[in-house]
């Protein structure tokens, strides 16, 4: 199984602390917000990891990972060139991935207690399931995006709906068979110009099999102030 870790975002809403540096770059307690991340995908077993910048900062994430031998993993680096979307910037990794399954990350999700999470990716990589999807409860599900829920079963993704249908939102860890690049394929961009993370996992609980986790303790997507001071302060109590 791959792991894949998103961190080309520009981080505008982190202004002016992200003027010089990727956001995903920035402290979270004691580490780098990446290497959260990275932690998470190698406390899963997983040791092939393959890491999406942009151009303005990708040598300073180079300076701090280097090989990931440090950390347990081998890093492949990858260049965002157009900042069009999650979905387009996991795209990047379809022949890194190749017919593995894939855990896939974004650099400013921090979570309060990997581990069952990443016993989850586990479980998700012994299993037939084309996807795993994590959701959070969470009071402005307006952001994010929500699930449909129907009978106890999820049957769509809705991407920041303005009357979200559940308090909960998916968190940015998801799972896939290499079937995703198939999905990706046959979305069109948003409103906004984006290839949405949302759109692809609307098509992959609309047509395949899969499962949806509830996580159980502290989750923030450190995006803004207020979110990044939370995410220091979940690690700083």
């Amino acid at each position: 199984m791959k792991g894949i870790i998103l961190s080309a975002g520009p981080g505008t809403r982190l202004l002016p602390l992200t003027k010089v540096t990727n956001k995903c770059l920035l402290p979270v307690g004691q580490l780098p917000m990446m290497i959260h991340c990275l932690n998470l995908l190698v406390e899963a077993k997983i040791t092939e990891i393959m890491l999406i910048s942009s151009t303005d900062h990708i040598g300073q994430v180079i300076s701090l990972l280097g090989s990931g031998s440090t950390y347990g993993c081998s890093i492949t680096y990858k260049i965002q060139d157009k900042l069009d979307g999650i979905a387009s910037a996991l795209k990047l990794c379809k022949d890194f991935v190749g017919n593995d399954k894939c855990a896939v990350i974004l650099g400013d999700n921090i979570f309060e207690d990997s581990k069952p999470l990443s016993k989850a990716i586990e479980n998700f990589s012994l299993s037939s399931d084309s996807y795993a999807l994590f959701v959070k409860e969470v009071p402005d599900p307006n952001r994010f995006g929500v699930p449909v829920i129907i009978d106890g079963k999820v049957v769509d993704i809705l991407e920041k709906p303005k009357n979200p249908p559940c308090n909960k939102a998916v968190v940015g860890l998801y799972c896939y068979t290499s079937e995703v690049f198939d999905v990706i394929d046959n979305i069109t961009p948003s409103s906004r110009g984006e290839y949405e993370i949302s759109d692809v996992n609307s098509q992959m609980v609309k047509n395949r099999n899969g499962s949806i986790t509830e996580v159980l303790s502290g989750w923030i997507d450190a995006g803004t102030h207020e979110s990044y001071m939370k995410a220091n302060q979940m690690f700083w109590k």
